[in-house]
């Protein structure tokens, strides 16, 4: 059974409305934490930022994940055609992949110099 491209694009967005409403969800009580607070209440500030940084993470890993499979696809097909351009396929994969770290390196800029 073939899934469609319609289907695995309904698949790609419930997960991303999945993981911003988990973040929308926790981020108070991960703010709490880092703050140093037991119970008390969390600045704007360590809100923002958490949010921020995992929404960072979580929606560059989607979006690398999906130009991954992409280009993964696309390079399969053109190395099974031609032996030659394996290289270039390489690199096309490795770009996507490029997204997600950038995604990483938002978020621990966020946590760690935004004051």
């Amino acid at each position: 059974m073939a899934i469609t491209r319609r289907t695995a694009l309904l698949v790609l967005a419930s997960v991303a409305f999945i993981a911003v409403a988990l973040a929308l969800a926790t981020a108070p009580t991960i703010a709490s934490a880092q703050a140093g607070g037991g119970g008390g209440g969390t600045s704007g500030a360590a809100l923002g930022k958490t949010l921020g940084a995992g929404l960072a993470v979580g929606l560059a890993g989607i979006g690398g994940g999906y130009a991954v499979g992409v280009a993964g696809a696309a390079a399969v097909s053109a190395i099974a055609e031609k032996r030659e351009v394996s290289g270039m396929g390489l690199l096309i994969v490795a770009m996507g992949e490029g997204i997600a770290i950038y995604g990483l390196l938002v978020s621990i800029l966020l946590i760690f110099v935004v004051h």
